[in-house]
C-alpha cells in the first residue's frame, strides 16, 4: 500500500506527540502536569452551553447546516457586530465573513483557495506548526521569515530578500503571537498591508488570541490601511470563550479570498452544526464580561509563574499577549533537552521552542491554561527540583 508523497514532508503534529507522551507516562502511574498545550480547562460560559442545548432540541438543526459553505447568516451577522464592537472593524456579513470549523481549518482552506502548486509562501518562524502542512498540502513551499526577540518578535520586512518577496504568493502570520506572546502595533499592521500590496502577496492573518492582551490595545489586521485589499483575518471562539472543542471560527476580509475559502469548504465539508452556530451567536453577543474574567485569571497565573521563574534565575518579563510564556532555556540545554530535563525532574511538560521553527531553538513555551491548583503544584515541583539556572 502506497500513500501520498506529500505526507513525507509533514512531521508528527507537535500537540499529538505531546499528548501521546503524557498519556504513556500517566499509564505508568506518573502524575504528569502539562503546561504544553493551549487548551483552556476553564468551562465555556453557561449561557452558551444552555443555548446549544436549546438549539440541539430543534429537529430543524439536525439537518445539514444552513448556508453550509458560508455559515448561517445570523452567525455571520453576529461576527460583524462583534468585530465592530470589539475591534472597530466594519464587515459586510454577506460578502466578507465565512464561518469556519475553527481557525485551523481556515488556514487549510486559505491555502487550497489561494495557493497554487509551486508557489512560495512566507511563514513566520517561530510560528504555529499548523501553517506549514497547509502550505505543503497545496503543493507550495514555505519560506521561513525570522521573528527575533531583539525586535519584539515583530517581522522585519527588510530581512525578506526582494526576490523572495516578489516570488511569494501568500504570507501566514499571527499576532498576538503563538508561541512568543508578542503583540503587533498599528504601525506594524500598516507596514504589513503596504508590504503585501507592493509585492502582490495575499495575507493570511491568524488572530485567535485577539482578545488575550494585557495592557495593550486589541487590534485587527483589517483595521490597517489597505488591509482588506490584500488579505483576510482568521479568528476563533476557542480562546476568548474557552470553546476549543466546539470548533467554530471565522474568516473575514477581502471578498474574493473569503469566497475562495467558502468554495474550498463547499467541496470539503458541510459546515458547522447549526446548534453550535447558535451557541456562537450567544457568545459573541452576550459574553464580553466573560472575556474580562478570563484575562484576569490568566494575569494572576502569569504573575505567580513569573515569580517562580524569577526565583529560579530566569530573566525577562511577561509578553503582552496570549496565555503563553516564552522563555529561554538555561545554559547547556537545547529546547528539547531542557523539556526532557523538566519532565524527568518534575513530571511537568513544556513545549520545545524548536518545534515552532529553527528560530525557536533555545526557548520553551509554558501554557497557563491548567487549573490553578495544578499550576501551583507544577510550580512547587519546579521550586523543589530545579536548581537556580544560568543563562
Amino acid at each position: 500500500m502506497r500513500t501520498a508523497d506529500r505526507l513525507t514532508k509533514i512531521p508528527p503534529y507537535l500537540f499529538m506527540t505531546l499528548r501521546n507522551k503524557i498519556n504513556e507516562a500517566r499509564a505508568r502511574g506518573v502524575d504528569v502536569i502539562s503546561l504544553a498545550i493551549g487548551d483552556p480547562v476553564d468551562p465555556t460560559p453557561q449561557r452558551v452551553i444552555d443555548r446549544l442545548c436549546e438549539a440541539a432540541q430543534d429537529p430543524a438543526n439536525h439537518r445539514y447546516p444552513t448556508d453550509e459553505e458560508w455559515g448561517m447568516l445570523a452567525f455571520r451577522e453576529a461576527v460583524a457586530r462583534w468585530y465592530g464592537r470589539r475591534l472597530g472593524v466594519t464587515l459586510d456579513p454577506r460578502k466578507e465573513v465565512v464561518a469556519l470549523i475553527g481557525s485551523k481549518e481556515g488556514c487549510h482552506h486559505f491555502a487550497l483557495g489561494v495557493i497554487d502548486p509551486g508557489d512560495l509562501v512566507l511563514v513566520t518562524d517561530p510560528g504555529y506548526p499548523g501553517y506549514r502542512p497547509s502550505i505543503w498540502f497545496a503543493g507550495a513551499e514555505p519560506y521561513a521569515v525570522p521573528m527575533r526577540e531583539a525586535n519584539n518578535y515583530l517581522v522585519d520586512f527588510s530581512e525578506i530578500p526582494s526576490d523572495v518577496a516578489k516570488r511569494a504568493r501568500a504570507f501566514y502570520l499571527n499576532y498576538p503571537n503563538n508561541p512568543t506572546g508578542a503583540v503587533a502595533t498599528r504601525a506594524f499592521l500598516d507596514d504589513l498591508a503596504a508590504f503585501a500590496r507592493d509585492n502582490d502577496i495575499v495575507v493570511c492573518y491568524d488572530n485567535p488570541y485577539a482578545e488575550l492582551v494585557f495592557g495593550v490595545e486589541r487590534l485587527s489586521f483589517l483595521a490597517a490601511t489597505g488591509a482588506r485589499e490584500v488579505g483576510v483575518e482568521l479568528n476563533s471562539l476557542s480562546k476568548p470563550y474557552n470553546m476549543t472543542g466546539w470548533r467554530i471560527g471565522m474568516a473575514c476580509g477581502n471578498p474574493d479570498v473569503v469566497k475562495a475559502i467558502a468554495t474550498s469548504k463547499a467541496n470539503t465539508d458541510s459546515g458547522v452544526f447549526n446548534a453550535v452556530q447558535y451557541a456562537g451567536i450567544e457568545a459573541l453577543d452576550h459574553c464580553d464580561d466573560f472575556i474580562g474574567h478570563m484575562i484576569e485569571v490568566y494575569r494572576r497565573r502569569r504573575e505567580k509563574t513569573l515569580a517562580v521563574l524569577s526565583d529560579l534565575g530566569w530573566p525577562g518579563e511577561a509578553p503582552p499577549g496570549t496565555f503563553y510564556l516564552w522563555v529561554r532555556v538555561p545554559e547547556g540545554y537545547t529546547s528539547a533537552t531542557f523539556c526532557e530535563f523538566l519532565f524527568e525532574r518534575c513530571a511537568v511538560v513544556a513545549a520545545p521552542g524548536a518545534a515552532y521553527g529553527q528560530f525557536g531553538e533555545g526557548y520553551v513555551r509554558f501554557s497557563l491554561t491548567v487549573e490553578d491548583a495544578r499550576l501551583d503544584e507544577a510550580l512547587q515541583r519546579m521550586r523543589g527540583q530545579l536548581p537556580r539556572q544560568k543563562f
